[in-house]
């Protein structure tokens, strides 16, 4: 069943409302566009400017996935879109044409394409499509098992005075997943990834018991990584607010610091979309730099 709708002006087709994509909870196609449309008024100064890389999952979070980087041909012609280089393609192209969400019709155009998970990367583009340099920091914080969130909150409380002694103010957010992330406001001092490198060297020098700054999986059991390499210009990180592909329609959340301080237990840390509709209702935008 299709169902026509205008959202600010712009004519959208929505289909298959009823379908089950989150199958543990029976959480709905039609809740996954709710979600996203009440919720935009956080997540769009996130994703403005930002060149979109979704993840989607047309039969649900159980089914077959795939990344998107590249707007379809059939894309509407009222989506903004940049045409960028793309080195190391894995698709042999030389450019891509990203889309850039900048307004609600786009977000609720890509929540009905089950475009379930938004990542963006660290810097934005201008005007004319032109890519600007990066504005954001980000440390990825990834638990090996048997190691959870709460080792994360303590690695994070770590960085938060290693970047407040460099004059970085860090904003904590969880992945939706099993770890969690901290953003800075990038100043552009030196090469991003260069920098994050360094600090998650010194980190892991520091307090070797619980700290890696290397990707090889068996130096990781027990220990948080810190993935300083999201700073990468080609690599993206999942977006503020959105929704992740878990059994559970959980979302990539901002935490208050006094969260992260008095996280014990794995479950204090899991936000689910009605949560974080209530969230933000409460506390606005935890992630506003404004």
């Amino acid at each position: 069943m299709k169902v026509p709708v205008k959202v600010d002006g712009r004519e959208l087709t929505l289909s298959n409302l009823d379908k089950v994509l989150y199958p543990d909870n029976g959480f709905t196609k039609a809740e996954i566009i709710d979600y996203y449309s009440r919720v935009a008024p956080v997540l769009l100064p996130h994703l403005r400017g930002r060149p979109l890389t979704v993840k989607r999952y047309p039969n649900g979070v159980t089914g077959q996935s795939f990344f998107e980087k590249n707007a379809p041909e059939h894309t509407p012609d009222w989506v903004r879109r940049v045409n960028l280089p793309a080195p190391g393609s894995t698709k042999n192209r030389e450019t891509i044409d990203f889309a850039v969400v900048d307004d609600l019709p786009t977000l609720v155009y890509y929540a009905n394409l089950a475009a379930l998970e938004l990542h963006v990367p660290q810097w934005r583009v201008d005007d004319d499509g032109q890519a600007l340099p990066p504005d954001t920091l980000v440390f990825d914080l990834d638990p090996g098992p048997p190691a959870t969130i709460v080792e994360c909150t303590r690695v994070a409380l770590m960085l938060r005075e290693v970047l407040g002694a460099e004059g970085l103010t860090a904003l904590p957010k969880t992945s939706g997943s099993k770890g969690m992330q901290l953003y800075a406001d990038w100043d552009r001092r030196e090469e991003p990834s260069a920098y994050a490198k360094r600090l998650a060297q010194l980190l892991e020098k520091e307090h070797p018991d619980q700290v890696v700054s290397v990707m090889t999986k068996k130096a990781r059991p027990g220990k948080v990584f810190i993935d300083w390499s999201q700073n990468n210009p080609a690599k993206t990180t999942v977006a503020p607010y959105s929704l992740r592909a878990r059994e559970q329609p959980t979302v990539s959340t901002p935490l208050t610091w006094e969260e992260v301080e008095g996280c014990e237990h794995p479950e204090d840390l899991v936000f689910t979309a009605p949560d974080v509709l209530a969230r933000v209702e409460k506390h606005g935008d935890l992630f506003s730099r404004a």
